[in-house]
């Protein structure tokens, strides 16, 4: 089992994007017993509230549900229970860095990447932070994400691969 946890700020937008986008290609690449995916932030602003109307929304339009998600602050479980812990961007990254060193233990941080590293053709770092934007925002980050996620299930796919 490959467990990947996806991580943004508040939980609502770019991290439940991800993680119901990831959902939906392993479930059509016929892995969901052998894959599994959940999202968190890395502060507790939204913890228990469903992601934002506009992610949900421009999720929907692709045949993607996130209604059923709650937003969550990351854990210190959450540096052992998970093989990739994945930032939405750099901030984010250096925060789950340093929990990574100080809630999981030897090595933990080497299981902390940036998401967009799974799209390099895209010559993107981060997926941006569509929060104070429009609409539009939200569907230009899950054309990013869509990216991504092919390539991160490309990955996991050729590292169990004989």
């Amino acid at each position: 089992m490959v467990r990947v946890l996806f991580v943004c700020l508040g939980n609502i937008c770019r991290s439940p994007t991800a993680d119901g986008v990831f959902r939906k290609l392993v479930a059509e690449h016929g892995l969901t017993h052998q894959i599994e995916s959940d999202s968190a932030g890395v502060s507790d602003y939204h913890a228990g509230e469903p992601p934002d109307e506009r992610a949900m929304q421009a999720a929907g339009r692709r045949g993607i549900d996130l209604r059923p998600m709650r937003a969550r602050q990351v854990l210190p479980a959450d540096f052992t229970d998970f093989d990739l812990v994945l930032a939405m961007d750099r901030s984010v990254f250096r925060v789950l860095v340093e929990l990574a060193r100080t809630h999981g233990g030897d090595g933990a941080d080497d299981r902390v990447g940036l998401f967009m590293d799974y799209a390099p053709h895209l010559g993107k770092t981060e997926v941006p932070d569509p929060y104070l934007g429009g609409s539009r925002g939200f569907d230009r980050v899950l054309d990013l994400i869509e990216e991504a996620v092919r390539g991160l299930l490309d990955d996991i796919r050729s590292a169990r691969s004989p």
